[in-house]
């Protein structure tokens, strides 16, 4: 009798945040032929990103490219898709300061107090590569405070850099004085008292992007090393049930996307070539400010699934 069931599908423990593109896969309008997704409760995935590198937790997860890159540098078994989930976003607005306590200024920021997240965030390490390479900033001379340990256990804040006190936050501390200026990403509150550091921010984001041809990215989608060798055909239904559930979304909101560019910008860029430019820099900052020993090629952060996707 049990030799006429069906094998169980294959169930793929998963990391994915609620974005407009993977809400066809998270409410179950989109299922796959090979295998059932089993979605992680967690309602804000990068809560979860120290569980993908350190624990090694799930077969698909959602995942910052800077956590990427470092997971990849401390020979973690992750590879990589070149599938952006959560929308890309200009950052030059993410640094702000306390304008109550009078205006700071770019020029200013050397010897000031900056609070972050986590010295490998990825949006602060997109900030930072701006500051330096834009604006001449000298990184080494700000007095950097972070608020949480980085997602690799292997990779602890570097000499010179100051922990925030336990249980403190970051707006609270630039409100009361204690920082001067703070790098706050999707958690930016809509107050008037905290205006940007960089002068005409979104303009300056705008410039910044023509002239680089690319929109920042944050996060894209790792794979257990193993799933990868021994179910390329999962991975590849993996990769195309994602650009499904985006071109649903696409077609439920076909005027969401950015004019950053001349024509329209994607927001959520698939494959490698798409993505390349906007990796090339990325990599770069990264590597400039010291969080990987050597400036991958964006080929390389592929070379695993590459040849699956026929990309």
């Amino acid at each position: 009798m049990s030799s006429h069931l069906k094998p169980e599908k294959l169930k793929l423990k998963t990391l994915l945040g609620d974005y407009p593109n993977t809400m066809a896969l998270k409410n179950g309008v989109l299922r796959p032929k090979l295998f059932d997704f089993e979605f992680d409760p967690v309602k804000t995935p990068n809560r979860a990103f120290k569980r993908v590198v350190r624990e090694l937790e799930f077969d698909v997860a959602e995942l910052a490219l800077v956590t990427y890159l470092q997971a990849k540098a401390y020979g973690k078994p992750l590879a990589l898709l070149p599938a952006v989930v959560g929308e890309g976003r200009f950052q030059h607005h993410c640094l702000v300061y306390n304008a109550e306590r009078g205006k700071v200024t770019v020029a200013q920021l050397n010897g000031k107090r900056v609070g972050i997240r986590a010295h490998a965030q990825t949006t602060v390490t997109w900030v930072r590569g701006v500051l330096a390479n834009d604006y001449g900033v000298d990184l080494p001379k700000v007095q950097w405070v972070t608020f949480e340990h980085g997602h690799l256990a292997e990779f602890p804040d570097p000499k010179g850099f100051e922990r925030a006190p336990e249980g403190s936050k970051m707006v609270d501390m630039l409100l009361s004085g204690e920082l001067d200026a703070a790098i706050i990403g999707s958690d930016l509150p809509d107050d008037p008292r905290l205006q940007p550091v960089l002068p005409d921010p979104h303009d300056a984001a705008q410039a910044w992007s023509r002239r680089l041809q690319m929109l920042p990215i944050n996060h894209m989608m790792a794979i257990d090393m193993d799933l990868c060798k021994d179910r390329p055909d999962v991975i590849q239904e993996v990769y195309q049930v994602l650009a499904q559930s985006k071109a649903m979304a696409k077609d439920e909101n076909p005027r969401r996307s950015v004019h950053a560019v001349k024509g329209e910008m994607d927001l959520t860029p698939f494959g490698i070539e798409p993505n390349r430019k906007a990796l090339e820099v990325l990599i770069r900052y990264t590597y400039q400010q010291g969080l990987i020993p050597r400036p991958y090629s964006v080929d390389e952060l592929f070379d695993e699934t590459r040849d699956l996707l026929g990309k």
